[in-house]
């Protein structure tokens, strides 16, 4: 069978860094596209569908009348404890699949995961026996209860119920272009580098030893958005989960520097003990609001811009992180990105959109 263009893509969280890169590349390769957000996006070419995927009606209602080829799940709600977390996240899988799979149309959904994947949920990051890297898509899930292991489960009973194929994408930090996103490591850098500038002061990396000194990659959302598309067109990629990394690898001790140094300032590594953002950041929110009103910023709301607690979890992790791609290389994915391009095409933006200084 050949790789085919989906006709009509349906992209639940199309607002988001994710959802709205998966928007783009289906846009690229010519299918229409609706995206589902309570808000109205601001993207071309994109139809907008108004639905709450926390509300039964509301999904029915929004979904039920459209039969698109392709869907794809890069939404998801953070709750407290990991029991709420896979509550609310595999009915939002269930609710929208039994929605839109009666009408027979959805020939392939693409769900986004990531690595707690392999690391465990927000709980028990990284604590306990973990796979070693690089991370494999067959390594077994592990022992603990994980809201993306119950959004895979109802991913694969819809796809049981209404004949659909699937694929998950397993991300690493994902890095893009949102406001309001609550896992957004480029906005909060460069709103750290920012207010270091602003305030005299060095941007000092956030995280452990272990992530200062180990290899690390990253997703650039461009990436992740190509690697759904092309899994939704491609025979070869149906039923399977893949890795998704921009393909190249680096340590933050080289990272961090150039960062600093793109954005005029100085730096302090890994010195002895962990200095996380939210303790380095706590009166962020005053001095971003003198800075926004000194420049003219967009956005006052520091909150909106910046997710130190996910980026001290990222950057916190008491071991590298790497990830294997063979597998979607294997079927013929050869995307891929340099991440310090990824880093610094994101930064250029924000100021281009007033964003930061």
């Amino acid at each position: 069978m050949a790789d085919r263009t989906p006709a009509a893509t349906l992209v639940l969280g199309a607002t988001g860094i994710s959802g709205a890169a998966v928007a783009r590349a289906s846009r690229a390769v010519g299918s229409e596209v609706w995206g589902v957000s309570r808000r109205t996006p601001h993207q071309e070419g994109v139809q907008h569908v108004p639905a709450d995927l926390l509300d039964d009606g509301s999904v029915q209602a929004a979904l039920s009348p459209l039969r698109p080829d392709t869907v794809h799940i890069t939404t998801w709600v953070r709750r407290p404890t990991e029991a709420e977390n896979i509550e609310v996240n595999s009915a939002i899988v269930r609710r929208a699949l039994d929605a839109v799979g009666p009408g027979g149309s959805v020939r392939h959904v693409a769900l986004m995961t990531g690595l707690k994947h392999y690391l465990g949920p927000f709980e028990a990051y990284a604590q306990g026996a973990v796979p070693d890297t690089p991370f494999h898509e067959d390594e077994p899930r592990l022992d603990a209860p994980n809201f993306y292991y119950a959004q895979e489960d109802a991913l694969f009973e819809a796809a049981a119920r209404y004949g659909f194929t699937w694929s998950v994408h397993r991300s690493h930090t994902v890095i893009g272009h949102a406001v309001g996103n609550a896992m957004n490591m480029a906005l909060t850098i460069a709103v750290a580098a920012s207010i270091a500038r602003e305030t005299d002061r060095p941007l000092v990396f956030p995280g452990s030893q272990q992530q200062w000194n180990g290899l690390t990659d990253v997703t650039d959302a461009d990436v992740l958005g190509e690697q759904m598309v092309w899994a939704a067109s491609t025979p070869a990629a149906a039923d399977q989960a893949f890795n998704v990394v921009n393909g190249d690898v680096f340590r933050w001790r080289w990272m961090w520097p150039r960062i600093a140094d793109w954005f005029g300032v100085a730096w302090e590594g890994w010195d002895g003990q962990d200095r996380p953002f939210e303790q380095q950041m706590a009166g962020a929110a005053q001095q971003w609001s003198a800075i926004a009103e000194r420049h003219g910023l967009a956005e006052a709301d520091v909150d909106r811009l910046a997710s130190w607690w996910h980026s001290d979890s990222d950057l916190g992790r008491p071991m590298e992180v790497v990830t294997d791609m063979a597998r979607s290389r294997a079927a013929g994915f050869t995307v891929h990105r340099s991440s310090w391009d990824s880093f610094t095409a994101q930064f250029e933006r924000y100021r281009r959109e007033r964003l930061i200084p």
